[in-house]
């Protein structure tokens, strides 16, 4: 094990990577001393006693909890303001479902970005945050892990479709393909690739994993992680969210850097985002149509001959960016293989012990609010395809 971020222990880490002064922050591990959060006044906290139901133990809940009351009362908030938003507009004769894609996705998401989520993090401050080194991460590590993320997300991607299949009886949709397959691009760009990345990265990775790491940096990541997929509302998105958020809580774990984990949520956005719809548009629908629903290789050609030689066009843009999304797969999972190994964790100030990590981070009442409330929206997802 190794000593906690404030420590220069990992000499190759020290050697190989230069620390900002300007951006550089000691990491205080006596959290005991009152002076170990960033604006948040002293802690007053218990004495460190890992034991299952000492002060201290109770203590750590009651921070999870608080964190998950702000999460909970993000999502309530969210959930009203655009209730009200959608029924007010329909009182004016205003069907914002028929309005263009950015005033939907202003009227959807804008409550979320601008209001819910900044109260969540006023909420959290009530846990201080610890004060770490910021590290930078090399161009070489950042494009690894981004390419890490690539298998990561088409396993959780193909998880996440076949169980909303067999949990819907083959009804249910994913509401975010349509809405990139039907939304101009550059809405698409500001509000999926900008704007969401930003604002999610803000309270997910620094909030979040700034006043939980204390407690572990590993658990710190998973509960970032799991509240992250957890507010996607559906299966399909689910577990890719959870894996990527992995990912991005560790790069953010590494660095104290909110930049690393923003970029790459963005260019993993553009991506499915923009590229992706994109590639699908240059086929033709019908061709599209046939292809996937596994009409016979005859009716296939006598399609690609009607359309003529534009359709092969399309075909092979089609077959390109596949082959380099199939390489990219490839390299992620050697690279996972290989550096899985190499991955970092250090000591925290005052980790929990095997045994208390879950029970004091997801077992107490502000989480459990979180998690029902996602847990119903996701259910909500699933029925009303059988409807």
């Amino acid at each position: 094990m190794k000593v906690a971020d404030g420590e220069v222990a990992d000499n190759e880490r020290a050697n190989d990577e230069t620390i900002s002064e300007n951006d550089t922050l000691m990491t205080i591990a006596d959290s005991n001393a009152g002076q170990n959060s960033l604006g948040d006044g002293p802690s007053h906290e218990p004495q460190y006693y890992p034991l299952p139901g000492s002060p201290w133990q109770r203590f750590v809940r009651g921070r999870f909890s608080r964190v998950g009351y702000a999460l909970a009362t993000m999502l309530i908030v969210w959930a009203g303001l655009q209730s009200l938003v959608f029924n007010v507009s329909a009182q004016f004769g205003i069907e914002l479902c028929n309005m263009p894609s950015w005033a939907y996705l202003l009227a959807s998401n804008g409550p979320l970005y601008l209001i819910a989520m900044p109260l969540a993090v006023l909420m959290m401050r009530a846990v201080p945050a610890l004060a770490t080194r910021s590290y930078p991460l090399g161009s070489a590590r950042f494009f690894a892990l981004l390419i890490m993320c690539v298998p990561i997300i088409y396993a959780g991607n193909v998880i996440g479709v076949v169980l909303s299949a067999v949990l819907s009886h083959g009804t249910a949709v994913s509401e975010i393909s349509q809405l990139t397959m039907s939304s101009d691009p550059l809405t698409v760009f500001v509000v999926m690739v900008v704007i969401g990345p930003a604002f999610e990265e803000w309270i997910f990775r620094k909030q979040i994993i700034s006043r939980l790491r204390r407690y572990g940096e590993g658990l710190a990541i998973l509960v970032s992680a799991l509240a992250f997929a957890l507010l996607h509302g559906n299966l399909f998105q689910f577990f890719y969210a959870f894996g990527l958020g992995s990912v991005l809580g560790y790069v953010y774990m590494r660095t104290s850097r909110l930049r690393y984990s923003m970029a790459m949520h963005m260019i993993v956005n553009f991506n499915g985002g923009i590229v992706a719809p994109w590639v699908i548009r240059q086929v033709d629908p019908k061709l599209l149509d046939a292809l996937q629903s596994g009409d016979s290789y005859r009716a296939i050609l006598d399609r690609l001959h009607e359309l003529g030689s534009g359709s092969f066009v399309g075909l092979g843009i089609v077959a390109v960016y596949g082959l380099a999304m199939l390489a990219l797969l490839v390299a992620g999972i050697v690279l996972l293989a290989v550096c899985r190994r190499r991955l970092e964790f250090y000591v925290a100030p005052e980790e929990l012990p095997r045994g208390l990590r879950t029970g004091t981070a997801l077992w107490n009442v502000g989480m459990i609010i979180y998690i029902v409330l996602c847990l119903l929206m996701i259910t909500y997802s699933l029925v009303i395809g059988l409807l």
